[in-house]
Protein backbone atom coordinates (compact mmCIF):
# COMPACT_ATOMS: atom_id res chain seq x y z
CA UNK A 1 0.00 0.00 0.00
CA UNK A 2 3.04 2.35 1.02
CA UNK A 3 4.99 1.97 -2.64
CA UNK A 4 1.33 2.86 -4.48
CA UNK A 5 0.65 5.78 -2.24
CA UNK A 6 4.69 6.84 -2.66
CA UNK A 7 4.04 6.62 -6.71
CA UNK A 8 0.64 7.89 -6.60
CA UNK A 9 1.83 11.24 -8.03
CA UNK A 10 3.27 9.35 -11.76
CA UNK A 11 -0.58 8.51 -11.99
CA UNK A 12 -2.96 10.55 -14.51
CA UNK A 13 -5.40 12.78 -12.98
CA UNK A 14 -9.07 11.63 -13.22
CA UNK A 15 -10.68 13.94 -15.96
CA UNK A 16 -13.47 15.59 -15.00
CA UNK A 17 -16.73 14.34 -15.97
CA UNK A 18 -17.03 17.73 -18.17
CA UNK A 19 -14.39 16.20 -20.54
CA UNK A 20 -15.22 12.65 -20.54
CA UNK A 21 -18.54 13.58 -21.64
CA UNK A 22 -17.06 15.89 -24.22
CA UNK A 23 -14.72 13.23 -25.56
CA UNK A 24 -17.29 10.44 -25.52
CA UNK A 25 -19.74 12.72 -27.61
CA UNK A 26 -17.36 13.39 -30.15
CA UNK A 27 -16.63 9.72 -30.93
CA UNK A 28 -20.38 9.10 -31.81
CA UNK A 29 -22.78 9.76 -34.60
CA UNK A 30 -25.30 11.73 -32.80
CA UNK A 31 -25.55 13.74 -29.24
CA UNK A 32 -26.99 12.94 -25.98
CA UNK A 33 -28.42 15.62 -23.20
CA UNK A 34 -26.93 15.02 -19.36
CA UNK A 35 -29.51 16.83 -17.23
CA UNK A 36 -27.66 19.32 -15.09
CA UNK A 37 -29.10 17.45 -11.97
CA UNK A 38 -27.84 14.37 -13.09
CA UNK A 39 -25.33 13.24 -10.29
CA UNK A 40 -22.33 10.18 -10.45
CA UNK A 41 -21.04 11.37 -7.15
CA UNK A 42 -19.56 7.98 -5.58
CA UNK A 43 -19.27 5.99 -8.69
CA UNK A 44 -15.65 5.18 -10.73
CA UNK A 45 -15.35 6.15 -14.78
CA UNK A 46 -16.56 2.56 -15.51
CA UNK A 47 -19.58 3.45 -14.05
CA UNK A 48 -19.90 6.82 -15.71
CA UNK A 49 -19.39 4.92 -19.23
CA UNK A 50 -21.75 2.91 -18.76
CA UNK A 51 -24.45 5.17 -17.34
CA UNK A 52 -23.65 7.39 -20.84
CA UNK A 53 -24.17 4.66 -22.89
CA UNK A 54 -27.86 3.97 -20.73
CA UNK A 55 -28.81 7.93 -21.44
CA UNK A 56 -27.42 7.52 -25.38
CA UNK A 57 -29.73 4.11 -25.82
CA UNK A 58 -32.60 6.20 -24.43
CA UNK A 59 -32.44 9.03 -26.28
CA UNK A 60 -31.58 7.71 -29.55
CA UNK A 61 -34.48 6.65 -31.90
CA UNK A 62 -33.15 3.47 -33.00
CA UNK A 63 -33.51 2.29 -28.95
CA UNK A 64 -36.76 1.11 -27.80
CA UNK A 65 -37.17 -0.21 -24.22
CA UNK A 66 -38.15 -4.19 -24.79
CA UNK A 67 -39.13 -4.76 -21.41
CA UNK A 68 -40.00 -2.47 -18.16
CA UNK A 69 -37.35 -1.82 -15.38
CA UNK A 70 -37.87 -1.44 -11.95
CA UNK A 71 -35.85 1.56 -9.94
CA UNK A 72 -33.61 -1.14 -8.07
CA UNK A 73 -32.51 -2.90 -12.01
CA UNK A 74 -28.93 -2.63 -12.58
CA UNK A 75 -27.36 -0.69 -15.01
CA UNK A 76 -26.46 -3.64 -17.10
CA UNK A 77 -29.90 -5.34 -16.60
CA UNK A 78 -31.17 -1.67 -17.83
CA UNK A 79 -29.23 -1.83 -20.76
CA UNK A 80 -30.41 -5.16 -22.02
CA UNK A 81 -34.37 -3.74 -21.18
CA UNK A 82 -33.11 -1.56 -24.47
CA UNK A 83 -32.72 -3.22 -28.20
CA UNK A 84 -32.02 -1.59 -31.55
CA UNK A 85 -34.66 -1.76 -33.94
CA UNK A 86 -34.64 -3.84 -37.61
CA UNK A 87 -38.03 -3.72 -38.57
CA UNK A 88 -41.78 -3.65 -38.10
CA UNK A 89 -43.27 -7.22 -38.71
CA UNK A 90 -46.80 -6.92 -37.34
CA UNK A 91 -49.41 -4.83 -35.61
CA UNK A 92 -52.41 -5.42 -33.73
CA UNK A 93 -55.03 -2.80 -32.36
CA UNK A 94 -55.93 -2.63 -28.39
CA UNK A 95 -58.05 -1.29 -26.15
CA UNK A 96 -58.29 2.31 -26.07
CA UNK A 97 -58.21 1.94 -29.34
CA UNK A 98 -54.43 2.06 -29.93
CA UNK A 99 -51.59 0.28 -31.99
CA UNK A 100 -49.08 -1.87 -30.53
CA UNK A 101 -46.49 -3.22 -33.01
CA UNK A 102 -44.47 -6.48 -33.73
CA UNK A 103 -40.52 -5.35 -33.41
CA UNK A 104 -37.72 -7.48 -34.73
CA UNK A 105 -34.46 -6.29 -33.36
CA UNK A 106 -31.27 -5.86 -34.56
CA UNK A 107 -29.61 -8.21 -31.83
CA UNK A 108 -31.44 -11.66 -32.85
CA UNK A 109 -33.67 -10.40 -29.34
CA UNK A 110 -37.22 -12.35 -29.84
CA UNK A 111 -39.47 -10.49 -31.52
CA UNK A 112 -41.86 -8.49 -28.90
CA UNK A 113 -44.98 -5.92 -29.15
CA UNK A 114 -44.39 -2.55 -28.43
CA UNK A 115 -46.51 0.35 -27.82
CA UNK A 116 -46.55 3.18 -30.35
CA UNK A 117 -45.77 5.67 -28.35
CA UNK A 118 -42.34 4.12 -27.60
CA UNK A 119 -41.57 3.62 -31.32
CA UNK A 120 -40.23 6.64 -33.42
CA UNK A 121 -42.59 8.25 -36.33
CA UNK A 122 -40.42 6.96 -38.93
CA UNK A 123 -40.06 3.39 -37.48
CA UNK A 124 -43.92 3.35 -37.98
CA UNK A 125 -44.02 5.36 -40.72
CA UNK A 126 -42.10 3.03 -42.79
CA UNK A 127 -44.05 0.10 -41.96
CA UNK A 128 -47.98 1.77 -41.60
CA UNK A 129 -47.46 4.57 -45.04
CA UNK A 130 -48.05 1.84 -47.72
CA UNK A 131 -50.94 0.57 -46.14
CA UNK A 132 -53.10 4.06 -45.74
CA UNK A 133 -52.11 5.17 -49.17
CA UNK A 134 -53.52 1.68 -50.44
CA UNK A 135 -56.79 2.51 -48.53
CA UNK A 136 -57.02 6.20 -48.85
CA UNK A 137 -56.50 5.51 -53.16
CA UNK A 138 -58.76 2.42 -52.52
CA UNK A 139 -56.09 0.30 -53.82
CA UNK A 140 -56.82 -3.04 -54.10
CA UNK A 141 -53.92 -4.85 -55.65
CA UNK A 142 -51.60 -2.81 -53.20
CA UNK A 143 -53.66 -4.03 -50.46
CA UNK A 144 -54.36 -7.47 -51.97
CA UNK A 145 -50.36 -7.78 -52.01
CA UNK A 146 -49.84 -6.34 -48.63
CA UNK A 147 -52.07 -8.60 -47.01
CA UNK A 148 -50.75 -11.66 -48.71
CA UNK A 149 -46.28 -10.62 -48.78
CA UNK A 150 -44.67 -12.45 -45.91
CA UNK A 151 -45.49 -11.41 -42.97
CA UNK A 152 -48.92 -9.93 -44.36
CA UNK A 153 -50.85 -12.65 -41.53
CA UNK A 154 -49.25 -10.32 -38.88
CA UNK A 155 -51.16 -7.41 -40.04
CA UNK A 156 -53.80 -6.13 -38.02
CA UNK A 157 -56.66 -5.79 -41.29
CA UNK A 158 -58.15 -3.41 -38.73
CA UNK A 159 -55.45 -1.27 -37.79
CA UNK A 160 -56.36 2.39 -36.29
CA UNK A 161 -55.64 5.92 -37.25
CA UNK A 162 -55.64 8.79 -35.28
CA UNK A 163 -59.61 9.17 -35.87
CA UNK A 164 -60.08 5.52 -34.82
CA UNK A 165 -60.66 4.42 -38.73
CA UNK A 166 -59.73 1.84 -40.41
CA UNK A 167 -59.07 0.75 -43.72
CA UNK A 168 -62.28 -0.44 -44.57
CA UNK A 169 -63.75 2.50 -43.76
CA UNK A 170 -61.73 4.26 -46.15
CA UNK A 171 -62.21 2.00 -49.26
CA UNK A 172 -66.22 2.49 -48.47
CA UNK A 173 -65.89 6.47 -48.57
CA UNK A 174 -64.71 6.03 -52.04
CA UNK A 175 -67.31 2.97 -53.20
CA UNK A 176 -64.58 0.87 -53.97
CA UNK A 177 -66.87 -2.62 -53.81
CA UNK A 178 -63.67 -4.75 -54.91
CA UNK A 179 -61.76 -3.22 -52.17
CA UNK A 180 -64.61 -4.09 -49.14
CA UNK A 181 -64.79 -7.95 -50.02
CA UNK A 182 -61.04 -8.30 -50.09
CA UNK A 183 -60.70 -6.85 -46.59
CA UNK A 184 -63.69 -8.45 -45.08
CA UNK A 185 -62.15 -11.49 -46.48
CA UNK A 186 -59.28 -10.55 -44.67
CA UNK A 187 -61.24 -10.20 -41.79
CA UNK A 188 -62.16 -6.91 -41.09
CA UNK A 189 -64.72 -5.75 -38.42
CA UNK A 190 -67.99 -4.60 -40.79
CA UNK A 191 -69.44 -2.71 -37.54
CA UNK A 192 -66.29 -0.80 -36.17
CA UNK A 193 -67.13 2.32 -34.84
CA UNK A 194 -64.70 5.22 -35.07
CA UNK A 195 -64.00 8.57 -32.37
CA UNK A 196 -67.41 9.47 -33.33
CA UNK A 197 -69.28 6.40 -34.01
CA UNK A 198 -69.44 6.22 -37.52
CA UNK A 199 -69.41 1.99 -39.26
CA UNK A 200 -68.35 1.71 -42.43
CA UNK A 201 -71.94 1.93 -43.32
CA UNK A 202 -71.99 5.86 -41.73
CA UNK A 203 -69.21 6.28 -44.72
CA UNK A 204 -71.15 4.60 -47.25
CA UNK A 205 -73.99 6.75 -46.77
CA UNK A 206 -72.40 9.73 -45.87
CA UNK A 207 -70.30 10.08 -48.70
CA UNK A 208 -73.62 8.66 -51.24
CA UNK A 209 -72.55 5.39 -52.32
CA UNK A 210 -75.12 2.99 -53.00
CA UNK A 211 -73.25 0.22 -54.18
CA UNK A 212 -70.94 0.22 -51.19
CA UNK A 213 -73.91 0.19 -49.07
CA UNK A 214 -75.02 -2.89 -50.67
CA UNK A 215 -72.15 -4.94 -50.77
CA UNK A 216 -71.50 -3.82 -46.69
CA UNK A 217 -74.93 -5.58 -46.41
CA UNK A 218 -74.86 -8.50 -48.25
CA UNK A 219 -71.32 -9.31 -46.17
CA UNK A 220 -73.63 -9.03 -42.59
CA UNK A 221 -73.33 -5.15 -41.76
CA UNK A 222 -75.69 -4.00 -39.32
CA UNK A 223 -77.66 -0.98 -40.65
CA UNK A 224 -79.15 -0.35 -37.36
CA UNK A 225 -75.64 0.88 -35.23
CA UNK A 226 -76.24 4.64 -34.27
CA UNK A 227 -72.90 6.73 -34.44
CA UNK A 228 -72.56 9.41 -30.95
CA UNK A 229 -75.50 11.38 -32.17
CA UNK A 230 -77.63 8.56 -32.24
CA UNK A 231 -78.13 8.76 -36.30
CA UNK A 232 -78.38 4.87 -38.04
CA UNK A 233 -76.59 5.34 -41.73
CA UNK A 234 -80.53 5.75 -42.86
CA UNK A 235 -80.75 8.32 -40.77
CA UNK A 236 -77.98 10.11 -41.71
CA UNK A 237 -78.97 9.70 -45.46
CA UNK A 238 -82.03 11.29 -44.48
CA UNK A 239 -81.15 14.26 -43.30
CA UNK A 240 -78.69 14.50 -46.13
CA UNK A 241 -81.35 14.23 -48.16
CA UNK A 242 -83.57 16.96 -46.57
CA UNK A 243 -80.58 18.90 -46.94
CA UNK A 244 -79.81 18.89 -50.92
CA UNK A 245 -81.88 21.13 -52.69
CA UNK A 246 -84.84 19.66 -54.87
CA UNK A 247 -84.96 22.54 -57.36
CA UNK A 248 -80.96 22.11 -58.52
CA UNK A 249 -80.35 20.62 -61.57
CA UNK A 250 -76.82 19.37 -60.64
CA UNK A 251 -78.30 18.35 -57.26
CA UNK A 252 -80.55 15.99 -58.74
CA UNK A 253 -77.95 12.95 -59.48
CA UNK A 254 -77.56 13.33 -56.09
CA UNK A 255 -80.59 13.00 -54.56
CA UNK A 256 -81.01 10.00 -56.75
CA UNK A 257 -78.18 8.30 -55.09
CA UNK A 258 -79.15 9.15 -51.76
CA UNK A 259 -82.43 8.01 -52.42
CA UNK A 260 -81.32 5.11 -53.60
CA UNK A 261 -79.03 4.64 -50.32
CA UNK A 262 -81.78 4.98 -48.11
CA UNK A 263 -83.62 2.52 -50.11
CA UNK A 264 -81.18 -0.06 -49.55
CA UNK A 265 -80.86 0.96 -45.90
CA UNK A 266 -84.19 0.82 -44.83
CA UNK A 267 -84.92 -2.94 -46.74
CA UNK A 268 -81.61 -4.16 -44.95
CA UNK A 269 -83.73 -3.49 -41.55
CA UNK A 270 -86.97 -4.72 -42.84
CA UNK A 271 -85.34 -8.29 -43.70
CA UNK A 272 -83.63 -7.78 -40.82
CA UNK A 273 -86.63 -8.41 -39.01
CA UNK A 274 -87.10 -11.75 -40.49
CA UNK A 275 -90.36 -12.18 -42.68
CA UNK A 276 -91.55 -15.67 -41.73
CA UNK A 277 -94.42 -15.34 -45.06
CA UNK A 278 -96.79 -12.80 -46.60
CA UNK A 279 -100.38 -13.66 -45.62
CA UNK A 280 -102.37 -10.77 -47.96
CA UNK A 281 -101.77 -7.49 -50.43
CA UNK A 282 -103.29 -3.71 -51.24
CA UNK A 283 -102.68 -1.64 -53.18
CA UNK A 284 -102.30 1.82 -51.81
CA UNK A 285 -102.25 3.98 -54.80
CA UNK A 286 -99.59 2.89 -57.16
CA UNK A 287 -97.79 1.25 -54.26
CA UNK A 288 -98.26 -2.05 -53.71
CA UNK A 289 -97.92 -2.93 -49.96
CA UNK A 290 -97.80 -6.90 -48.50
CA UNK A 291 -99.14 -8.22 -44.99
CA UNK A 292 -95.96 -10.04 -43.68
CA UNK A 293 -95.99 -12.55 -40.53
CA UNK A 294 -92.17 -11.62 -39.05
CA UNK A 295 -90.33 -14.87 -37.65
CA UNK A 296 -89.73 -13.19 -34.55
CA UNK A 297 -93.81 -13.24 -33.56
CA UNK A 298 -94.00 -9.95 -33.55
CA UNK A 299 -97.65 -8.37 -35.31
CA UNK A 300 -98.78 -8.93 -38.74
CA UNK A 301 -97.15 -5.63 -40.62
CA UNK A 302 -98.52 -4.19 -43.90
CA UNK A 303 -95.02 -3.21 -45.37
CA UNK A 304 -93.89 -1.32 -48.96
CA UNK A 305 -92.84 -4.42 -51.62
CA UNK A 306 -89.15 -2.58 -52.07
CA UNK A 307 -89.16 -3.72 -48.48
CA UNK A 308 -89.67 -7.42 -48.77
CA UNK A 309 -87.46 -10.30 -50.17
CA UNK A 310 -87.82 -10.62 -53.82
CA UNK A 311 -87.94 -14.40 -53.52
CA UNK A 312 -91.15 -14.10 -50.82
CA UNK A 313 -92.91 -11.66 -53.29
CA UNK A 314 -92.18 -13.81 -56.39
CA UNK A 315 -93.64 -16.68 -54.37
CA UNK A 316 -96.70 -15.20 -53.50
CA UNK A 317 -97.41 -13.69 -56.45
CA UNK A 318 -96.91 -16.77 -58.17
CA UNK A 319 -99.99 -18.59 -55.70
CA UNK A 320 -97.24 -20.25 -53.57
CA UNK A 321 -98.92 -18.26 -50.59
CA UNK A 322 -100.19 -19.24 -47.63
CA UNK A 323 -103.51 -18.87 -46.97
CA UNK A 324 -104.69 -16.77 -43.93
CA UNK A 325 -105.78 -18.44 -40.78
CA UNK A 326 -109.53 -17.04 -39.08
CA UNK A 327 -109.66 -18.90 -35.82
CA UNK A 328 -107.93 -22.18 -34.36
CA UNK A 329 -110.91 -24.66 -33.65
CA UNK A 330 -109.41 -27.47 -31.50
CA UNK A 331 -106.61 -29.06 -30.58
CA UNK A 332 -104.71 -32.68 -30.40
CA UNK A 333 -101.42 -34.22 -29.81
CA UNK A 334 -98.87 -34.71 -32.76
CA UNK A 335 -97.26 -37.43 -34.56
CA UNK A 336 -93.90 -36.15 -32.60
CA UNK A 337 -93.97 -36.73 -28.97
CA UNK A 338 -94.34 -33.55 -26.95
CA UNK A 339 -95.78 -31.57 -29.78
CA UNK A 340 -99.05 -30.19 -30.51
CA UNK A 341 -101.22 -29.64 -34.04
CA UNK A 342 -104.37 -27.42 -34.10
CA UNK A 343 -107.67 -27.37 -36.58
CA UNK A 344 -107.89 -23.85 -38.06
CA UNK A 345 -110.40 -22.30 -40.01
CA UNK A 346 -109.13 -20.47 -42.92
CA UNK A 347 -110.32 -17.53 -45.07
CA UNK A 348 -110.60 -18.88 -47.91
CA UNK A 349 -110.53 -22.15 -47.45
CA UNK A 350 -113.88 -24.30 -46.77
CA UNK A 351 -112.22 -27.40 -44.88
CA UNK A 352 -110.65 -26.62 -41.46
CA UNK A 353 -106.75 -28.89 -41.57
CA UNK A 354 -104.80 -29.74 -38.79
CA UNK A 355 -101.69 -27.67 -38.52
CA UNK A 356 -98.20 -27.70 -36.47
CA UNK A 357 -98.50 -24.84 -33.80
CA UNK A 358 -95.60 -23.21 -36.50
CA UNK A 359 -97.72 -22.74 -39.12
CA UNK A 360 -100.42 -20.53 -37.68
CA UNK A 361 -100.53 -16.90 -36.38
CA UNK A 362 -99.13 -17.52 -32.49
CA UNK A 363 -102.03 -14.60 -31.28
CA UNK A 364 -104.91 -17.34 -32.81
CA UNK A 365 -102.77 -20.32 -30.80
CA UNK A 366 -102.19 -18.34 -27.81
CA UNK A 367 -106.46 -17.03 -28.14
CA UNK A 368 -107.19 -20.78 -27.97
CA UNK A 369 -105.17 -21.56 -25.46
CA UNK A 370 -106.71 -19.15 -22.95
CA UNK A 371 -110.14 -20.34 -24.21
CA UNK A 372 -109.54 -24.20 -23.44
CA UNK A 373 -106.34 -24.17 -21.05
CA UNK A 374 -106.69 -27.77 -20.30
CA UNK A 375 -104.15 -30.11 -22.50
CA UNK A 376 -106.31 -33.00 -24.03
CA UNK A 377 -104.96 -36.39 -23.23
CA UNK A 378 -103.37 -38.55 -25.39
CA UNK A 379 -104.87 -38.98 -28.54
CA UNK A 380 -108.19 -37.00 -27.21
CA UNK A 381 -109.40 -33.77 -29.75
CA UNK A 382 -110.63 -30.87 -27.81
CA UNK A 383 -111.91 -27.48 -28.35
CA UNK A 384 -114.41 -28.15 -31.04
CA UNK A 385 -117.53 -30.76 -30.48
CA UNK A 386 -118.10 -33.74 -33.46
CA UNK A 387 -115.16 -32.97 -35.30
CA UNK A 388 -113.01 -36.14 -36.30
CA UNK A 389 -109.44 -36.45 -36.87
CA UNK A 390 -109.63 -35.64 -40.37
Amino acid sequence: MDAILTHHSSLSPKPPLSTLSSNLTKCLPFTIHIPPSTSFAGTGTSANIQRLYSAIHKNHQSFIPRTSTTQNTSVQEDEEAYGEVKGIIGSRVVEGPRMEYLIEWKDGHTPSWIPSQNIAKDVIAEYETPWWTAAKKADEAALRSLLSQEGGSLRDVDAVDENGRTALMFVTGLGSEECIRLLVEAGAALDWQDEVGFTALHMAAGYVKPGAVRTLLKCGADPELEDQRGRTPGKLAKELLEQTPRANPVQFARRLSLESVIKELEGAIFEFAEVEQIVGKRTNGRRKEYLVLWKDGGDKEWVEEKFVGEDLVRDYEAGLEYAVAEAVLGKREGSEEGKWEYLVKWEDVEEPTWEEAENIDPELVAEFERQHGEAPAPGEVTGVEGQTDG
